[in-house]
Formats: C-alpha cells, structure tokens, sequence
C-alpha cells in the first residue's frame, strides 16, 4: 500500500522527484503556483482535498490546524512532522538524508496504518 505525500515548502522540488522515481506520488507545494507562498491553512485544505499527507518541519502551525479541523469535523490532512534538528537546513546531506527517511516510512508495511499526526525519524 502507499500513501500520497505534499511536501511543504521547506523541501524542494528535488525530493518529490527523488521519491517519485522510486514510485511513490509526491508533489510539492513549491512547483504549484496556486500553493507556492500560499498560507498553511490554505496548503492543509488542498492536502485535505486531495487526500494527501502534509510532509513539514512547520510543527508549530500545521499541528494546530490538524487540532482544529479534528474538533470541528472538517476535513483533515494528516501530518508526517520532519523535525527540524533532524534534518537542519544548510547541512550538505539534507536531501538525501529526507528522500531516505520519506522513502524508508513510505516503503514500511504499516504506512496507510499510521497515526494521522506522525513523525519522520
């Protein structure tokens, strides 16, 4: 089984394409000009809409968005957090280090079984 992925905009066009090369459907919000520098509560909606998971180091806004649409039954999108101190930007290994980890946690058995809010390790 997989599970659709929308990276936030801290993660580049290269690492959809990346995990799109090894079969897995991943877009990211910085190569569609509707959600490029678009608010988050605007980017949670279309993963919503679209069925797919938001990929972001953005804990402190997304995780209240996820909160608020669970109590008032709208629609959700559920969360893969990438903490960033596990993947600081700057460092020169940091999107090999993501399209590994994103391509280990969407290759796992259980993935369309994860929690609606989880963490890439």
């Amino acid at each position: 089984m997989t599970s659709r992925l929308l990276l936030d905009e801290h993660c580049g066009e290269s690492i959809a394409a990346a995990l799109r090369e090894r079969g897995h459907d991943v877009v990211a919000v910085v190569a569609d000009p509707e959600l490029r520098g678009a608010p988050d509560a605007d980017v949670f909606r279309a993963a919503a809409e679209s069925g797919r998971r938001i990929v972001t180091e953005n804990i402190k806004d997304f995780r209240p968005l996820l909160m608020e649409a669970a109590a008032t039954g709208t629609p959700l999108a559920a969360l893969l957090l990438a903490p960033p101190r596990r993947f600081p930007r700057g460092r020169g290994d940091r999107v090999a280090a993501i399209v590994a980890a994103l391509n280990e946690w969407l290759a796992a058995d259980d993935v369309t079984d994860r929690p609606v809010e989880d963490w890439l390790v």
